[in-house]
């Protein structure tokens, strides 16, 4: 007792009739950079929700996470930037 293949297909005959069919291409263009745009927020506040998450961890764990030199290493640059004394202009 549904709509069946048939009614559908005349029914979009009727509104491609109506409309046009560049009408229709920009509504559907509009339409699918708004899904998008949903998508996309979603996947922002999934990543917002994930952050205070991380910063719930005890720094030790954190710290072995960490990308980046070891715990106490230096670049050359930092070694020779804090052995160098500072001159007050």
């Amino acid at each position: 007792m549904g709509i069946s293949v048939w009614q559908l297909l005349i029914i979009l005959l009727i509104v491609l009739l109506l409309f046009g069919a560049k009408k229709l291409r920009g509504l559907g263009s509009d339409l699918g950079g708004a899904v998008k745009g949903f998508r996309d927020a979603m996947g922002d506040d999934k990543d917002r929700d994930e952050a205070p998450a991380a910063a719930a961890k005890p720094a030790g764990q954190l710290e072995s996470q960490a990308s980046g030199p070891a715990r106490g290493a230096t670049m050359e640059g930092e070694a020779a930037a804090k052995s160098e004394p500072k001159e007050k202009a």
